[in-house]
């Protein structure tokens, strides 16, 4: 047999594998045979027809004994080769047999395991087991759709199925709220477990996997950081309230100024300064109680990067729509991290196992749009005599922007690499094409305008 002889015999069995019409196989086998007219190969479309006959009278027969078998239980092994399933197969499958007839989201696993041996579909004994631990830490016994599909389809980076490959990462029966006898720390982990990761597997992976080292460094250094420079300005001007009306305040070189767009560096290190006390209070609060426990699911590099560019965005959003104000504050990367935090909670409202999640949810959007009135407050309506243009509050919105759009890519993605999501790359072209709009802008637009921005103190 030759080589297109081969290839053709190939093309044609995984064409009965695959799940379609009638009509489209019969184009299919068609097409197949132009092909092999044109390689010059002695086939015929009857051939063709018998060969899908054979095939699938086999698979019928096999069909047929295997429904008159008892269904196994559901931690047997369902038969050999692991496998997988896409989404689409296993939606019509769940439609199709009327599993979750209410559309509740939720399925139940008994019911899911006797279909998976009925049908024989590809799934290793390994998922199972994890299927039916995710059932146990349900009190109706049932697996959210969406851990399902994440489940079956593999939806997890290449450490993940090594570990489970290998018969490493070994789930409890128990789930992580029954655990007895933890230590304090690993109390802490399973608290921030239950605040963070929104499945129950992520959730137990990230409990047994979990080492004190690396520790959280970033958010802790950033917010040490900027108290040591506030408590160095609040005794060198004596004035630890509404610091910005001090004129010597903007004298500071980490203070972003339109009037010094050339010195780069202040784009980023405006983050160091805040307006007083409660400004500093607000911020160091929502990065130790979200940053931190987000650093610690998902790495330094990740939350880093992801309140970095709230920053950076920030200052290059009030760079452009408010020109004459200064910036100071870390609030941009503050409302990146609560921005996509919240949104991560919101799209996962059901896997969630944080208590008091909806009143929690109402006091974090109370707090945070009281913070964006007080800043607008004193934008537009400045309490006390400055000698020019109060802080801008855009850095605020531009970093909840990013929250939305770049941090809940990267929540989402947790044990994926970020490479692999096809969303991240649009929404580092998005921010890219940003970035250079911005820059070009500053290095053109004001003088184009004629803006009128404060002279540089």
């Amino acid at each position: 047999m030759g080589y297109w002889e081969k290839l053709l015999q190939h093309v044609v069995q995984g064409l009965q594998c695959v799940e379609l019409g009638p009509r489209v196989r019969v184009q299919g086998v068609r097409v197949l045979w132009l092909c092999a007219r044109w390689a010059g190969i002695s086939v015929t479309l009857s051939e063709l027809g018998e060969r899908r006959a054979e095939q699938a009278e086999r698979a019928g027969r096999g069909g047929a004994e295997r429904s008159a078998e008892q269904p196994l239980p559901a931690s047997a092994d369902p038969g050999p080769g692991p496998g997988s399933m896409d989404r689409s197969s296993l939606l019509q499958l769940i439609q199709e047999q009327q599993l979750d007839p209410e559309n509740t989201g939720f399925i139940g696993a008994d019911t899911f395991a006797g279909l998976v041996h009925s049908h024989e579909l590809p799934l290793d004994p390994t998922k199972l087991d994890m299927l039916v631990a995710l059932a146990q830490s349900n009190e109706r016994g049932q697996v959210c759709y969406q851990e399902l599909v994440d489940l079956i389809s593999s939806k997890r980076s290449s450490s993940f199925k090594r570990a489970i490959a290998n018969g490493q990462r070994a789930l409890p029966r128990d789930g992580l709220l029954d655990e007895p006898g933890l230590g304090v720390y690993k109390r802490f982990v399973r608290y921030v477990a239950y605040e963070i990761l929104p499945c129950e597997v992520d959730r137990r992976w990230y409990f047994y996997r979990h080492r004190t080292c690396p520790p959280p460094v970033f958010m802790a250094s950033v917010t040490l950081a900027q108290i040591i420079v506030f408590l160095c300005y609040g005794a060198r001007l004596n004035k630890w309230v509404l610091q910005t009306y001090h004129p010597e305040y903007m004298k500071s070189p980490l203070v972003y100024h339109p009037g010094h767009r050339a010195r780069a560096w202040r784009f980023l290190t405006y983050m160091f300064m805040h307006v007083g006390l409660e400004q500093l209070g607000f911020n160091a609060l929502l990065q130790l109680m979200i940053g931190v426990p987000l650093e610690m699911v998902h790495g330094v590099l990740r939350i880093s990067l992801l309140y970095l560019a709230g920053v950076l965005a920030g200052s290059l959003t009030v760079s452009i729509t408010d020109m004459r104000a200064p910036v100071v504050g870390g609030s941009g990367g503050v409302y990146a991290l609560c921005s996509a935090h919240l949104a991560n909670v919101v799209m996962n409202w059901a896997g969630m196992r944080c208590p008091y999640k909806l009143l929690r949810m109402v006091l974090a959007l109370v707090c945070m749009s009281s913070e964006v009135g007080r800043a607008v407050w004193l934008r537009f309506s400045p309490p006390l005599p400055a000698s020019g243009p109060q802080p801008s509050f855009m850095a605020h919105l531009a970093g909840a922007v990013v929250g939305v759009s770049m941090g809940l890519t990267i929540l989402r993605s947790y044990e994926e690499r970020l490479r692999d999501q096809c969303g991240w790359w649009v929404v580092l072209l998005a921010y890219g094409t940003f970035l250079l709009f911005a820059i070009f802008w500053n290095v053109f637009a004001y003088d184009l305008l004629g803006a009128d921005i404060p002279p540089p103190p």
